[in-house]
């Protein structure tokens, strides 16, 4: 008996030029968009008691995307920052995420 060739089918896939979507794959995405929450069967999911998340803690490898912009500082406070030596902006942003993570804290868990 021959022993049968194995055929091996590889694909690159640039998910920056994703393949565009068949008809089917449209009808299937809009009826789900059109399904109201109600529907929507939760069941192969466990159910979390409520502040599940509250201490959870994003990855290591997590890096949050960047935005340039324009930011109005009193001269004073940029003093301060450039005081400490060198990067000042990943400082400021430092204190920022601080101050946003302990007001998100203070915040009831939404459930």
């Amino acid at each position: 008996m021959r022993k049968k060739k194995e055929h091996i089918v590889s694909m690159q896939l640039d998910p920056r030029d994703p393949a565009p979507l068949t008809r089917k794959q449209k009808a299937e995405l809009a009826a789900l968009a059109e399904m109201p929450d109600e529907k929507i069967d939760y069941s192969d999911i466990p159910a979390k008691p409520a502040g599940f998340w509250v201490d959870a803690v994003r990855g290591g490898l997590y890096r949050p995307v960047k935005r340039q912009l324009t930011v109005r500082i009193d001269a004073d406070v940029l003093a301060w920052l450039r005081s400490q030596g060198a990067g000042y902006h990943g400082r400021l942003n430092q204190i920022l995420r601080s101050a946003m993570l302990k007001d998100l804290k203070g915040r009831s868990p939404r459930v």
